[in-house]
């Protein structure tokens, strides 16, 4: 095997990029030790590659790196004892227990999420599923208005050539 072709092949681009595959990786960490033009257009390859990244990097704003210490010590400071607790509802008789049996489960915490009721499931839904015909109509109407246009042209031509002596 010739190594300039080995070194052309593209298998030391694919090993500096990780897409390699492990025989292909053994064979080349064999070969590097062997032939030291391999390690020579592997240390090239490297170094070009490492330029190309310093060349196209961005530089973070200024104040990057602040608010992430800043975030870093809020997260240190928040005491232990903030946890989540879950109330339960208190049971109620016949009926109002069966209602609320299983639509919320109170949590208290200092999330900023909402919570939604079960019904909302429903009702997103039954918009979807509205859309979904809508959008349905609005392409057999415009497919429609397609063809009659397409019906008057070929009248108005009839028409041109018949008007014509």
């Amino acid at each position: 095997m010739k190594i300039k072709e080995y070194i052309e092949s593209g298998i030391l681009e694919a090993y500096v990029l990780g897409s390699a595959s492990r025989d292909e990786v053994s064979e080349l960490l064999n070969l590097k030790t062997i032939h030291p033009q391999i390690e020579d257009a592997l240390y090239e390859l490297e170094s070009d590659l490492e330029r190309i990244a310093q060349h196209m990097a961005i530089t973070p704003p200024p104040n990057a790196w602040t608010k992430i210490e800043n975030n870093i010590h809020e997260l240190a400071k928040r005491p232990e004892t903030n946890r989540l607790r879950i109330q339960t509802a208190p049971p109620g008789k016949g009926k109002e227990r069966k209602k609320r049996k299983g639509q919320f489960i109170e949590v208290e915490s200092q999330s900023n999420h909402m919570r939604v009721h079960k019904l909302w499931r429903w009702v997103f839904a039954a918009v979807f599923l509205l859309g979904k015909i809508f959008l349905g109509f609005a392409i057999y109407f415009y497919l429609e208005n397609r063809q009659a246009e397409e019906q008057i042209e070929a009248l108005k031509t009839e028409l041109n050539q018949k008007l014509k002596p």
